[in-house]
């Protein structure tokens, strides 16, 4: 059986399973010779050029696993008869600490005192807190579930929104009522035609003045004009990880932009995802392997 791993870390943990042939392909350049004898795929972090293309290529793919918990890039282009699986649980860990460290960052304004320690600066100041916020996190999820963990002890509210309500979690539907009440509003959802652009300049317009959105979803989920205008104005602070372009281009005036953290989608780039990610794709072979069901099965749009 051949198999496209995205690097040798992947390598390492399937090249002891009988009769499995790993080949690396970290979507860079041109893809490896025999596509069309590839059984299972997992691509890089990074969807190759010409994906749609490759995909029909590949007529012998049963198996495509993704080391993303989003798969908006696949759907819409997979053979049929290839199953499609995500990665749901390796970034978890990396993507809530993140996104604590990053509002966090804002409201103490922690790279406002970091530039003025390279300029030999002492600039006290009172500043803003975590403690006694409401933080509202919209597209509560496994990544959701984790960041409620480590909001614990933060003495924070914390409100839940997810697509459709359940016991615990509200209904995307009632965003208009919560998000006056926020003072942390954390994007986690998935990028999905129903997402993007849902942060539009109602829904920025709709936070509590002083607010910080967070933005550890995709980019195109925010509206970066709209939220551009609400940055210049100084009534609303944010901290990306994601950014609509992106990679975001040296002369993008986010990057100027009053109030903003930015990092370069980097949330779940630690090695503990590694660690996680290796765990999930020796656990999702032996599954198919030996014909067991397989786990974060994608069935609809995630």
């Amino acid at each position: 059986m051949k198999i496209w791993v995205p690097s040798q870390a992947v390598a390492e943990v399937l090249t002891d399973l009988p009769d499995v042939e790993c080949v690396i392909f970290d979507g860079t350049g041109e893809p490896p010779e025999g596509a069309e004898e590839v059984e299972v795929w997992i691509p890089s972090l990074i969807p190759p050029p010409g994906l749609p293309g490759l995909l029909r290529r590949m007529t012998g793919l049963r198996l495509l696993q993704t080391v993303t918990a989003g798969v908006d890039a696949y759907l819409g282009h997979l053979p049929d008869g290839v199953v499609l699986c995500n990665a749901r649980g390796v970034h978890d860990a990396g993507t809530a600490e993140w996104v604590v460290g990053a509002m966090i960052a804002v409201l103490r304004e922690f790279p406002a005192f970091a530039a003025a320690q390279e300029r030999g600066e002492w600039t006290y100041r009172h500043t803003g807190v975590l403690a006694d916020s409401t933080v509202l996190i919209v597209g509560y999820g496994a990544i959701g579930e984790a960041l409620e963990r480590r909001l614990d002890g933060f003495e924070v509210d914390v409100v839940r929104v997810a697509r459709t309500a359940r016991e615990g979690v509200h209904g995307q539907d009632e965003l208009p009522r919560l998000l006056p009440e926020a003072d942390v509003v954390v994007l986690l959802v998935p990028s999905t035609k129903g997402t993007a652009a849902l942060v539009d300049a109602r829904f920025l317009a709709a936070m509590k003045d002083g607010a910080v959105l967070v933005n550890a979803a995709r980019g195109p989920v925010v509206d970066t004009g709209a939220l551009l205008a609400e940055l210049r104005s100084g009534r609303l602070r944010a901290a990306l990880d994601v950014t609509d372009p992106e990679p975001l281009p040296k002369d993008h005036p986010l990057w100027t932009a009053p109030g903003l953290f930015v990092t370069p989608h980097v949330a779940g780039s630690t090695p503990a995802s590694i660690r996680r990610l290796r765990r999930l794709m020796r656990s999702q072979m032996l599954r198919y392997l030996s014909g067991e069901p397989l786990k974060n099965l994608i069935t609809g749009l995630y």
